[in-house]
């Protein structure tokens, strides 16, 4: 089977050996799979002579299922998310608890954005908002807009800031009227919505976060306020303006608890309800019913579709500002 990975610096499509299906899986024929941009780009900058595979959320047509697997059938369309199970790949072996079922009414290229979807759920829960409290969220692409839209869906006092217009219009239309190119707007709207309060949390979706935009952010919080890192980039605080409003700098990893533990990804195993309300695959399936509600809408975040084997032509959109926003990969039936 084709995949897509990363060998010294440059992206290319090979063969390899189809998955072989461990208990607890389920074989997937992948019909869409997303571009994770940040995290896909870095990888490949950093990978040297040995291919690295790229990518973690797809959505596609179960082919066959694990005899333990007993709540999923072939024939089923499930989104998944997670590497190394889930890849830009014409077959994929996924652990259940890393799937969610997509209502036949959700279509599959917003269904295949699911793991950028709960890692924008785990980053609102990492915050700890509560219902009437506000999140400024900074950097809309493809992540911030989503975390944005689910923000708002939450009822949370929403703003979004992204100094590239273009950005800033599609939140608008996306439904976040509150969205901003400046700064100075950002400031003085916040300042009148919080009653000069400051919001409740700020979340940095931003690629190369560094020192200026973390501590222009405390300014942007109330007293006891927080910042989660979602974007990559060095972390480097004014202990002053930390101390002056006791402020909490958080970071969220990833789509939520469960990530990069083998035993609940690769054996399967999932954590009880009672002890861990969210995990990864429950984020993936909420996000899904997100979908299934109409309360938040990818459709318009889509820029480019690619055919898998040109897969390097779709990576080279991000070289250039403004053009590529969501990128997916599609798959022969």
């Amino acid at each position: 089977m084709k995949t897509v990975v990363a060998l010294s610096g440059a992206i290319s499509t090979i063969d390899i050996k189809a998955p072989e299906l461990p208990a607890g899986h389920v074989l997937i024929r992948t019909e869409y799979s997303a571009i994770s941009p940040g995290t896909e780009l870095t990888m490949a900058r950093k990978s040297k002579d040995v291919p690295v595979g790229l990518g973690y959320s797809a959505v596609g047509l179960i082919e066959r299922t694990a005899p333990d697997i007993v709540h999923l059938k072939p024939g089923d369309r499930v989104a998944c998310y997670g590497g190394p199970y889930v890849r830009h790949a014409e077959l994929l072996a996924v652990p259940a608890n890393l799937t969610a079922l997509v209502p036949a009414h959700v279509r599959p290229e917003e269904a295949a954005f699911a793991g950028l979807g709960a890692i924008a759920i785990h980053a609102l829960r990492v915050a700890q908002l509560q219902f009437g409290e506000s999140a400024v969220i900074v950097g809309l692409g493809i992540l911030g807009n989503l975390i944005a839209q689910i923000a708002e869906a939450a009822s949370y006092v929403t703003f979004g800031l992204d100094l590239q217009p273009a950005r800033v219009r599609l939140m608008q239309d996306s439904g976040l009227s509150r969205s901003y190119d400046s700064p100075e707007l950002l400031e003085r709207e916040l300042q009148a919505m919080t009653d000069g309060r400051g919001a409740d949390s700020v979340l940095l979706c931003a690629s190369g976060i560094g020192e200026a935009l973390l501590n222009q952010s405390l300014d942007w919080i109330r007293d006891r306020g927080s910042i989660v890192i979602v974007g990559d980039g060095d972390v480097a605080l004014s202990r002053e303006k930390m101390f002056s409003k006791e402020a909490r700098v958080l970071i969220s990893r990833a789509g939520g608890p469960g990530r990069y533990d083998a035993g609940y990804e690769r054996d399967n195993r999932d954590y009880p309800l009672g002890f861990v309300r969210w995990t990864e695959g429950r984020n993936t399936r909420e996000y899904i019913r997100l979908l299934a509600e109409g309360r938040i809408n990818v459709q318009p975040l889509i820029s480019g579709i690619y055919p898998l084997a040109q897969a390097e032509e779709a990576y080279r959109q991000y070289a250039q500002p403004n053009l590529a926003m969501g990128t997916l990969l599609k798959y022969q039936p």
